[in-house]
């Protein structure tokens, strides 16, 4: 479990670990894997929790981002907690109540090219070792498998109440875990992973528990 991560007892399951920022296609009620850049962040973030195209709220946000990152950097550890999950292994916890449209913490890991994350994941899997990797586009991947910190332990959910988004910050692209709706304090932080489509044999098995859950993960 967790963003492209893998317990050791099922890692032979995985074929492909990375997964992509999420985007709501407003057209189909569908979410799509995709990668955002600085200028698509506002209409996705936007289509993703309102679904609408005119609300004066998603302005306001983008122009606040930055702001709210420097907070970010220096509050999260009172937003969030570790402790044993109901999905599976660890999971993350609200600390508190959190408001829709929180930045609740950073995904961070040491940032590598394509072709360095192929290699480490061949190796991680020869180590039986759980993979934690997350892309940020098509050319980079963050790598929190030995340097990350506790966003990778977030646990995937078919009706989750968070979403990845990336963040520019001194003009450094950064994955911000975020609140879709109002989390009370104590309920499990989860996000959807969207892995691609896999055929039976590398099937992954769901155990979210939503009530609209897939029952795969790919």
């Amino acid at each position: 479990t967790g963003c492209a991560r893998s317990e050791p007892k099922i890692l032979t399951h995985y074929k492909r670990v990375f997964t992509s920022i999420i985007s709501f296609d407003p057209h189909n009620n569908l979410m799509r894997p995709h990668t955002l850049n600085s200028t698509s962040m506002s209409k996705a973030y936007q289509s993703t929790f309102t679904g609408e195209t005119n609300t004066p709220y998603s302005k306001q946000f983008v122009h606040s981002k930055s702001s709210q990152y420097r907070r970010l950097r220096t509050e999260w550890k009172n937003n969030v907690y570790l402790a044993r999950s109901r999905i599976q292994g660890l999971g993350l916890y609200a600390a508190k109540d959190l408001e829709k449209h929180t930045m609740v913490i950073e995904y961070i890991g040491t940032i590598i090219r394509n072709e360095v994350a192929n290699r480490r994941e061949k190796i991680y899997e020869e180590q039986n070792r759980g993979i934690y990797m997350f892309r940020i586009n098509n050319e980079h991947v963050i790598d929190a498998t030995l340097t990350g910190g506790p966003a990778r332990y977030i646990n995937h959910s078919c009706a989750p109440n968070c979403v990845a988004e990336v963040v520019t910050f001194d003009k450094e692209d950064k994955i911000i875990i975020i609140s879709s709706r109002r989390i009370p304090k104590g309920e499990e932080l989860t996000y959807d992973y969207q892995f691609d489509f896999e055929d039976d044999q590398h099937k992954i098995p769901c155990h979210c528990g939503a009530w609209n859950c897939r029952k795969w993960m790919n």
